[in-house]
This record gives structure tokens, sequence and C-alpha cells, in this order.
């Protein structure tokens, strides 16, 4: 007998009617129309089960301290930064943990079960490091963390900067980060790239850096990446985030970039939330967007993902966990409103996320883990368009959380009361 039966679902590649049979926490099979004993059966009545979201991108450490020790007034990322080294002082361990994992409880509820956080290695003392080395562990059955060893103030920059992100390494941590262009230099960020990429080399480790969060065309150490990439055997095991300088580089030289990004298999993160609202700060009219080219990277072959960054942080004041909010600001600021550009968006936040952070067994097909959410939608489109409430959350099988449909029930001039399901499209 199965452990769970899951019946008349809408998968995310358009097919409908689906069955999927669950057995010790795996997807035994997907097939359509499956009737077969069950401890437990849920009819979805059309909706769409997706894979769990997946967030590549975030900064945990910070989570949740908005407004402490004050608001960032001016918005941008050089206030936030500032702002950041000012909390520092003040944090303490039990604190971050009660905020991190007050955040995880927020994603569990949106579907987002696997999290990549950035966390801060520039402080000797690593507090938050093992803070959210503890977090990791208490999260474990609901969430898979992932850790990034971010030397916020440079790792050439600040004292002791390769030494301390060696440490949180030998402590646990998962990922080699970085931020070249925070270092003093283009030159010492160049080098900053190459030394943290042989680090990983040299440790079996992932990169993920931090690559030109600017709008200076010349921030061009997304280059530098991609050719350490290459010239170590780290193909596919790389990373750049934010990549914002690109929105403002010339496009002669993007046309020679993006084929070199492409062929060293280096993945890039957009965060749109945060890119929207951090860049251009300097620009009076027109004012740019500041987010990466997402559809010119997917069109030669990258893989780009959606982040969700920072919820109510000193570098942004808003978000809940809801990864689809992060799609569908994704959708609008690179204008892929087609319907292929929309599924773009909803793949960017799931099954291209995953494969950033080498999740093992995920998706909708037989052997994958049974981590998935039943959503009030028909598909991926009206999944992001009205950020659709997550009826169901899974993992391996287990029912994590569950909120209910969204109705309303019209009180209209002449006509009897009725109850509408808000987004049905007729």
């Amino acid at each position: 007998m199965l452990d769970l039966l899951i019946t008349n679902a809408t998968l995310p590649d358009g097919r409908a009617g689906m069955s999927i049979a669950v057995q010790n926490g795996r997807i035994a099979e997907v097939t359509e129309g499956l009737d077969a004993p069950a401890h437990e059966k849920l009819d979805a009545q059309g909706m769409l089960l997706a894979p769990h979201f997946v967030d590549p991108h975030f900064h945990m450490d910070a989570t949740l301290s908005y407004g402490l020790p004050r608001v960032n007034e001016s918005g941008t990322l050089l206030e936030g930064i500032a702002l950041w080294g000012e909390l520092k002082p003040l944090l303490t361990a039990d604190a971050l943990i009660e905020r991190a994992l007050a955040y995880c409880d927020w994603a569990v509820a949106k579907g987002l079960l696997a999290i990549r956080t950035h966390v801060d290695t520039s402080d000797a003392s690593l507090l938050a490091v093992d803070a959210l080395l503890e977090v990791k562990r208490q999260v474990a059955p609901c969430i898979d963390l992932q850790l990034v060893a971010f030397p916020q103030d440079g790792v050439l920059r600040s004292p002791g900067g390769v030494e301390n992100l060696t440490r949180a390494l030998d402590k646990g941590v998962d990922v080699v980060g970085g931020i070249p262009h925070f270092e003093r230099t283009m030159a010492d960020g160049a080098a900053s790239v190459k030394l943290l990429c042989e680090l990983a080399a040299e440790r079996g480790k992932l990169v993920d850096m931090h690559c030109d969060e600017s709008d200076d065309p010349l921030s061009r150490h997304i280059e530098t990446l991609a050719f350490e990439a290459q010239r170590l055997g780290l193909q596919g095991r790389v990373t750049g985030s934010h990549c914002t300088s690109m929105h403002s580089m010339d496009n002669y030289y993007v046309s020679k970039l993006l084929p070199l990004i492409a062929q060293s298999g280096v993945a890039v993160i957009a965060n749109p939330l945060i890119n929207i609202t951090l860049q251009g700060r300097h620009d009076t009219y027109p004012k740019r967007r500041g987010m990466t080219r997402v559809p010119e990277l997917m069109a030669a072959g990258v893989n780009v993902a959606f982040g969700h960054d920072c919820v109510m942080d000193p570098w942004y004041g808003m978000g809940s966990g809801d990864m689809l909010e992060v799609a569908h600001m994704g959708l609008h600021v690179a204008q892929m409103t087609s319907q292929a550009g929309i599924r773009q968006c909803f793949e960017a936040v799931t099954t291209n996320a995953a494969r950033v952070m080498h999740l093992q067994d995920y998706g909708i097909a037989a052997g994958c883990d049974a981590s998935f959410v039943l959503l009030q939608a028909r598909d991926a489109v009206e999944a992001i368009r009205l950020r659709a409430t997550r009826l169901k959350v899974f993992r391996k099988g287990k029912l994590l959380a569950e909120t209910p449909a969204a109705t309303a029930t019209l009180h209209l001039p002449g006509r009897a009361a009725s109850s509408s399901w808000m987004i049905s499209r007729g």
C-alpha cells in the first residue's frame, strides 16, 4: 500500500490529470489516472503540483533585523553595508538564531524548502557562522540550508579576511563566496577571485561570488570568474550572483562575455527585488533598472536563477519569503512577459535554482524526493500572476504546512451573496 497518492494534479510541464504515488518519502510513480490503495489520498482538483521552491541567494544572518540599529534612509547598497557594520557588534547568537528560525518558518509556509544563504565571515569571532550552523542543524528536517562563506568587507580588504573565511570552511560551511567589486582596487578584486577559486578547487567546494553588484559598466569580475572556472576545471560548480553591472555594459563587450560565461559553465543568479531597489540610485532620469541581462543569458545557454537576497534587513525592508513574488518582479523587470518567458521565470525559482545548489533527487519524477507544493493555480503562469496560495507543502511525503484556499464572498447590489474563487479565469 502506498503512503500517499495525489490524483488529478497538473504539473508545471502542462500535463494534467496526473497521479503521483509516494512511498518511503520518494515518488514511486508519476502517471495519468492511477488509482491504487494508499494510506492517504489527495485529490488535487486540477491544481498545480510543483517541486518545492528554491532560494539560491539569501542573507539569513541579517534577516528580520530591519530598523536595527537604524533604517537605511538612502536605500543604497553602500549604506546597507555600512549599517550592517554598525549592527555586527550588537549581534548575539541567540537573537540571530531566533530571527533565522522565524524566517525558516515563513519559508516552509511558502513552500520554500531549500535556501543558499551567505554568512558574513569578516568578523573574527565567526559568531554568525556558528549561529547559522546551528540553524542548519535545527531546520534540517524541513529545509536544505546551504551556507556560503561570505567576506562582506572584502577578503583582501579586511584584516584576517582569508584566515577567517578558511576557518569558516573548516567549521563546515559549504560554499566559497567573495565580493571582488568591494575590494580596494579592480586588481585586488581580480586577485580575490583567483585566490578564492583556487581555495575552492583545493577543497572540492562550490563557488558563489557576489559579482559586479554595481552600476559601473567597467566592473567586469564576472569575466575573471568565468576564466578561473575554466582554468581550474570548476565548470558547473561556480555561480556569479547579481552581475548587475552587465545592465550598463556596452553591447559589443557583452556579445563577447555571454559565450564566455556559457562555455565556463558559470551560473548566474539575479535578485530582482533587491537589484531593482538598490541599483540606479545615482541616476536621475532615465533610471537604470539595474538587473542583469536575464533573457540574453538564458538564450546563450547560461543557467539563470532568481534569489530573494534580503527580507527586512539593512538593505531591504520588505519581503515575506515568497519566491513567487521574486519571480513576479523578475518577469516585469526583464520584460519576460511572453508565455514562455513567464514559465522561464517559474523555473528560475524552482529547477534552475535547484541546479545552482546541486540539489539531489529534485523534481516531480519517479525516484525524486516527494518534496513538493500544491498551489491554488491551474498552471505556472497563473501561479506567478496571483502569487498563488500554497494549499499544501510536503517534504519527503510528509505534510509540513497547509493554507486554506483563497475565496471571497461577494455582496453585490441586486444580486444574491455568492462565494467566488478569486483566481478563476472563468
